[in-house]
């Protein structure tokens, strides 16, 4: 079923009032945020999958935050450290996947701005470590290994696949 905009007026719908992009630079625009971002689901399940992922992940945090809680296997590099040690680290050949505390904070942002201008392919994980708390996923803590049960507003109540 084809829906037409009968009587709405682009004044009057602040959702229409900049109408949207055209279908092929929407592709672009789409295409491109997929070669910035990661999410992370994705991130989880490649992780937990057998063999090396591709991929290093990078917690740009704070000590304190870290010590809060973060990934299993993830680099800690704080964001003000990355110039002078990024390359002690990381390989350059491998791609990094970025994070801070969620989507709130633009640390990962920053993080993954500090490594592309070091020569590092790298991506932001949307959601951060909020949401990898959020949908269950174990992380660690300075006391040891931590889960919660998904929110379900986040996450599948009954699939670990979301069907996204």
């Amino acid at each position: 079923m084809v829906m037409t905009s009968q009587l709405i007026t682009t004044e009057s719908n602040p959702v229409l009032r900049v109408p949207p992009a055209a279908p092929a630079v929407a592709a672009a625009y789409f295409g491109a945020s997929l070669a910035f971002h990661a999410d992370v689901s994705d991130v989880a399940a490649t992780l937990a999958a057998d063999g090396d992922p591709g991929f290093v992940v990078i917690d740009s945090r704070s000590t304190a935050s870290w010590d809060q809680g973060h990934i299993p296997g993830a680099v800690h590099l704080p964001t003000a450290l990355i110039a002078e040690q990024a390359r002690e680290l990381l390989d350059p050949a491998v791609p990094v996947i970025t994070y801070c505390w969620g989507p709130g904070c633009n640390g990962a942002t920053r993080a993954a701005l500090a490594l592309a201008e070091l020569g590092y392919q790298v991506k932001e994980m949307l959601g951060g470590f909020e949401y990898w708390a959020r949908e269950g996923f174990e992380f660690e803590t300075w006391e040891g290994l931590e889960r919660r049960t998904a929110d379900t507003l986040t996450a599948p109540a009954d699939s670990e696949d979301c069907g996204c």
